[in-house]
């Protein structure tokens, strides 16, 4: 079984980039507190290091 992921998003999104808000809504992320597993992926990573700010990023085994 790969590894994956959980997202938390941590912070609203209030006073962020559009960009932002389009990666985090990509991670799958819509309300503060929510959380979300996905895939090991470089695209996955790469969208959370744009957003390191507001989201948590924990592996799961």
């Amino acid at each position: 079984m790969a590894k994956q992921l959980k997202f938390t998003l941590k912070k609203g999104l209030v006073g962020s980039t559009q960009r932002q808000k389009d990666n985090v809504h990509s991670l799958g992320l819509r309300k503060i507190g929510q959380s979300v597993v996905r895939d090991d992926t470089p695209a996955y990573r790469g969208m959370a290091n744009k957003v390191r700010h507001l989201v948590t990023v924990e592996e799961i085994d």
